[in-house]
């Protein structure tokens, strides 16, 4: 009988599989403890000395023992998420099981745009496009198994992370408006209309796009930074006064900085009626709708013509991984123009190709990995998670109001918290100051955001075994990092 080409896999690789995975299991359940620091601060050079990285540049690496050197003082300085304590930025806490879709991908190397190149990875994709679909209501399939294309379906495709994914979406509503735009560029009345609270991609898309970031027009906001509604109209009204078209409206679902939702309905209403293209920016916010309890943030969805949704945030999957979703598969299929012979042609195909429509051309599996989120426990055990992040927002959120020396900006919508840690003495630039020396100690983890002018302390809770104990932990911390910048530079506001 001949042997299974599959088993010839070197004695050394097996090993170092072998110890690599004890490293990785045994830092995880390290980290998941809580006994180690969130982060251990030092700096790149002294980094780059102590990973040997010039020596092993040279000669590669010499033994397995050099490889475990290597790996342990890679995880020795990595920010370590897995840790009850970390309530920084909105990175997902991947499900242990994460790991399986990331050396499953290291081996088989097969990019998923043309289906034929990985038809797996790809079935898994359009199989979850198809599920993310359905929770927008806009899967118009006979079953999740549908992968048909229907003009006036939804339709959608994965990428690494939001920006990129903003961006594509701004090119289809451009599209959509200047037909023309592909061949002879830019009219020059185009603008977005959005709060002042979007994200920075947008900003940055409109600049690549040639369009500018001038071309953003802001609806004034309230004091949350959450977009008026009756604000729109006039707003709308001295655009079309100065010449200009609106080629999108866009909503926060939620915004980055504070976790809120724009009037995601009024909005949606004022597009409908004025023809607009409308854009809900789901990055954080879509897993919403996953969601009973808190799914209503996102009432008025169906009107929306697109949505980002980033599975890397609130999904248990491992950086990067974006949906963009379109109500409508014309909106997809006309976006982008381009030739390409060795790959753009007739052929018979067993899958879909999303070639044509995304700006990568290599992408990884990334279906895969939110497959993999999603079956590890099934769909409901993500429902009672994304549930769980944000009911202990609100807890946290509760110990802050409670604590005199603290001040909360509002209860929040989503896992995101906003607070001030003595704002009677503490100053904004004071208040930044004050989340850099908790960094800095490495015990805990926050960042921090401006809303209207205010400097803010800010967690998000990701973390599935983040409890109160931690929370209090976390605000004795930045009591701590207080004191030890006291009689140094630091001194009250005036």
């Amino acid at each position: 009988m001949t042997k299974s080409r599959h088993n010839k896999i070197p004695l050394q690789v097996n090993e170092v599989l072998e110890d690599s995975a004890e490293l990785l299991l045994n830092f995880l359940e390290y980290s998941k403890s809580g006994a180690s620091p969130v982060l251990q601060n030092e700096h790149i050079g002294d980094i780059a000395n102590q990973l040997n990285v010039q020596h092993h540049l040279i000669n590669g690496f010499q033994s397995k023992e050099e490889i475990k050197k290597f790996i342990k003082t890679y995880l020795d300085y990595s920010t370590q998420i897995h840790n009850p304590h970390y309530v920084g930025h909105q990175v997902s806490i991947p499900h242990e099981l994460s790991i399986v879709p990331e050396l499953i991908h290291g081996v088989l190397n097969n990019p998923t745009t043309l289906y034929e190149m990985g038809q797996s990875g790809a079935t898994l994709e359009h199989f979850v496009i198809n599920w993310m679909l359905s929770k927008l209501g806009w899967f118009k399939g006979e079953h999740l198994l549908d992968f048909r294309n229907r003009e006036n379906g939804g339709s959608g495709f994965l990428t690494h992370g939001g920006s990129l994914a903003n961006l594509t979406v701004l090119c289809a509503a451009r599209a959509s408006i200047s037909p023309d735009a592909w061949t002879k560029g830019n009219p020059k009345d185009l603008v977005v209309m959005g709060p002042k609270s979007v994200h920075y991609s947008i900003s940055r898309a409109l600049s690549i796009m040639g369009l500018g970031s001038n071309a953003y027009v802001s609806i004034p906001t309230d004091k949350y930074e959450i977009i008026k509604a009756d604000q729109i109209q006039s707003t709308y009204d001295a655009i079309i006064k100065s010449g200009k078209r609106v080629m999108l409206m866009i909503a926060n679902g939620c915004a980055t900085s504070t976790g809120y939702f724009d009037p995601i309905e009024e909005m949606g209403e004022f597009c409908s009626k004025n023809d607009i293209w409308f854009h809900v920016d789901g990055a954080h916010g879509a897993v919403a709708l996953l969601s009973k309890k808190y799914k209503h943030f996102l009432t008025g969805i169906e009107l929306a013509d697109s949505m980002i949704w980033d599975a890397h945030k609130m999904m248990r999957t491992s950086t990067l991984c974006t949906a963009i979703l379109f109500k409508k598969y014309k909106h997809q299929s006309q976006n982008l123009k381009q030739k390409g012979g060795y790959l753009f042609h007739e052929k018979k195909s067993f899958g879909k190709d999303t070639l044509p429509y995304t700006i990568e051309c290599t992408k990884a599996p990334l279906g895969t990995k939110i497959y993999w989120a999603l079956a590890a426990e099934g769909e409901k055990a993500m429902e009672s998670y994304v549930e769980s992040c944000f009911d202990k927002a609100r807890e946290f959120y509760l110990l802050i109001e409670k604590s005199e020396d603290f001040e909360g900006f509002s209860p929040p919508e989503t896992n995101i918290i906003c607070y001030r840690y003595r704002p009677d003495i503490i100053s904004n630039q004071q208040q930044l100051e004050l989340r850099n020396k908790v960094i800095e100690l490495g015990q805990t983890y926050i960042t921090s955001t401006e809303i209207l002018g205010t400097r803010y302390l800010r967690n998000t809770i990701c973390n599935p075994l983040t409890k109160t104990e931690n929370f209090l932990f976390t605000l004795q911390k930045i009591r701590e990092a207080y004191s030890t910048l006291v009689g140094n530079h630091f001194v009250s506001k005036q």
